[in-house]
């Protein structure tokens, strides 16, 4: 589900674009040393959602990333970059990039914080940065809820004065 509300506007609410990745792990983390986990996760925007209401962004997206991640004990730091490609009238493509600080409080529950930075995704547009904190909740081994709440730190008053990201998970 999606939810807009530029300014002045009414609230907007309603089904997104749909995000589909997949993971693909080319070195394995050492549990005992220092060698991360590292890997690439592709994913493709289908715009499923309704643009014109502000529920999606009206062109399939792809997205082309490179991630290392590493772990010790119930802490995890993950981050990485990649390329988005952004098809449409006024859009460009663009850079993002960020790393992920979490800790596992309990099973099923882990919280966490980010910051990420991204390039302009339009013509005249600006490069924003910001942060978020979060958790995933286990629904069971495959089914997870994440959510996120978080503002702008570079470029907020154009692009995030205050977001919040809700979404079920489906691993296999």
């Amino acid at each position: 589900m999606a939810f807009d509300q530029p300014d002045g506007a009414p609230r907007v609410f309603g089904y997104g674009d749909t995000e589909i990745g997949m993971k693909f792990r080319f070195i394995q983390e050492a549990k005992d040393g220092w060698t991360p986990q590292i890997g690439v996760f592709p994913l493709i925007e289908l715009p499923t959602g309704d643009a014109q209401r502000g529920l999606g962004a009206g062109y399939t997206r792809i997205f082309l990333p490179l991630w290392a991640q590493k772990s010790q004990g119930d802490w995890t730091l993950y981050g990485g970059g990649g390329y988005w490609i952004n098809p449409g009238p006024g859009n460009r493509d663009y850079w993002f990039s960020g790393l992920v600080v979490q800790r596992q409080i309990a099973r099923p529950l882990a919280l966490g914080a980010e910051v990420f930075h991204q390039t302009p995704d339009r013509v005249g547009g600006p490069a924003t940065t910001a942060f978020n904190l979060g958790g995933v909740y286990d629904l069971s081994a495959h089914t997870h809820l994440l959510l996120s709440a978080g503002r702008g730190i570079q470029g907020a008053a154009q692009t995030n004065r205050f977001s919040y990201y809700g979404a079920i998970q489906w691993t296999f």
